[in-house]
Order: structure tokens, then sequence, then C-alpha cells
């Protein structure tokens, strides 16, 4: 049985420098150490660093002091501004591309461009970029339910597929007389989700590794079980032997937010069986 893993699978830009910043704070600046929900989607990276100190909070409340870090999905404004109040020690490690899209969300508004966020409406990342006059459109079929302006101006979630976003603005022609359109999808997303669709053409059985909240995770499972059987796993325990039984090509992805050893760990384990 031949394995392969996926190019680019695993820890991308944004995720590696996140945990860089808070592993060097963890070390050097003083505690206690907050971060509002959990700095990325995986459940072994997050469970370590609450191991070391980094304590996930839901909101505010209570916090009155101690070092507050923005995670790599960045947060609302008025929630690091709340934190600011507080006089809490703020540490951002907000993906440089997701600062990106929300720059360009708000310059949109600025602007006078009734914003269209192409995204999950429960993803942080979204609720980033948000703001109470915010149009949030998760597919093409859900344009011809709003309303139309004068100008709209669209930015996507950074994990959104091309096609998907692709597809929202070709609708969204129809609905504005002039349309702005910010390409904001990262672009290391992008070529792992066209790695995942390669692989899922030829692979008998897929194997998806990531966390079940991470976004771009679900979306690579996606991909690839338009193509192939495909399975989403967080943990190696989760593996079924008899998923591989008569197979002779099985294809490995990750997501963003998985670390490089869990990958290893499942190619060899399946390489095993």
């Amino acid at each position: 049985m031949k394995v392969i893993v996926a190019r680019g699978s695993g820890f991308c830009f944004g995720v590696k420098r996140a945990l860089e910043i808070v592993e060097k704070a963890l070390r050097e600046e003083r505690g206690p150490f907050y971060t509002l929900g959990p700095l990325i989607h995986n459940p072994q990276v997050v469970e370590k660093l609450s191991q070391k100190g980094l304590k996930i909070i839901d909101n505010l409340k209570g916090i009155k002091e101690g070092t507050f870090i923005i995670r790599s999905h960045g947060l609302p404004r008025a929630t690091i501004e709340l934190a600011r109040k507080k006089g809490l020690r703020i540490i951002d490690a907000t993906c440089p591309y997701v600062k990106r899209a929300q720059e360009r969300a708000r310059e949109l508004e600025a602007g006078g461009y009734q914003l269209v966020i192409v995204g999950d409406r429960d993803h942080p990342e979204v609720k980033s970029m948000a703001s109470e006059k915010s149009i949030i459109l998760q597919r093409p079929s859900q344009v011809e339910k709003i309303e139309s302006y004068p100008r709209m101006g669209v930015v996507a979630q950074t994990t959104q597929s091309l096609e998907n976003f692709k597809g929202v603005v070709k609708r969204l022609g129809k609905k504005a007389e002039e349309l702005k359109v910010c390409a904001t999808i990262c672009s290391a997303v992008s070529r792992q989700q066209r790695s995942t669709r390669k692989l899922a053409k030829q692979a008998d059985l897929v194997l998806i590794i990531g966390g079940r909240n991470s976004a771009n995770t679900k979306r690579l499972f996606q991909i690839s079980k338009g193509f192939t059987e495909t399975h989403h796993i967080e943990r190696l325990s989760e593996i079924d032997p008899s998923w591989l039984k008569n197979k002779k090509m099985v294809g490995i992805s990750a997501g963003a937010s998985t670390p490089k050893w869990l990958i290893n760990e499942v190619a060899r384990e399946v390489k095993g069986l």
C-alpha cells in the first residue's frame, strides 16, 4: 500500500507565527495568560499550551490583570478595546492575512460600500471583520435573498475556497451598480486545497487530519470526499483499520492548524496497518 502526504499539509505561516509569539510570551512575560477562545483550532496544541499556563476564557468578565493574547483568528475591535480599558497587557497574535482582511473590510465600509463577507457566520475570523451592518454569505445561493445596493464591497474569510468565493461574487454583480472585490483568501490555504483535490483524484482513501472546529480542515474534507472515500480525524486513535482494507493508495492531508508530528504519526500508523 502506498501512502502519500499532500504537499503543504500542516501549520501555515500564520499559525507558526502565533505559536512562536505565544511560546515567547509564556517564557518571558508576566502572567496570568488569557486567550478568548482557542489560539488555533487544534485540540492537541491547545492542550499543550494550557499545560504551560495559557488559559482559555469565554469572555473578559472578572479578568482584572494579566496578559491578554489575541488569537490567530483575530477579535472584534470592541473586544480589544475592552481589554485595554481593563488595563490588560495585550499581545497580538492575529494572522497577518486575517489582519489584512480586517483592514480591507474596514476600508470598504469607510468608503461607503455595503460590506459583504463570504464566510462562516459563526467563525471567529468572520466575527473579527464584521460590523453590525455587514452582510455575511456562506454560499452563492444566499445572494438571491439580499437587497440590492448602489455600491457593494466584498471580502472573504481567508480559508474560503476560491470556487465558492467566485460563485458569490458572480451573483453579486447583479445586486450592485458598483462592485468592489478584495482578494483576501490566503494563498497557502488555496495551495493546500488544490493539493488535496489532486491527491483525492488519485487515492483510494484520504485521511484529513485536523480539529473538528477548524474551518479550513472541514473544507479540505468537503473537497476530498467529492472524489474518493474520505475520513476526517482529530487523533491517531480514530483510525479504523477496516478503512484500509484492499486500499492500494492512501492519501493524507491536514489543516493549517495541524502539527507536523501528528501528520507523521498518522502516516506511520497507516503504513504499519
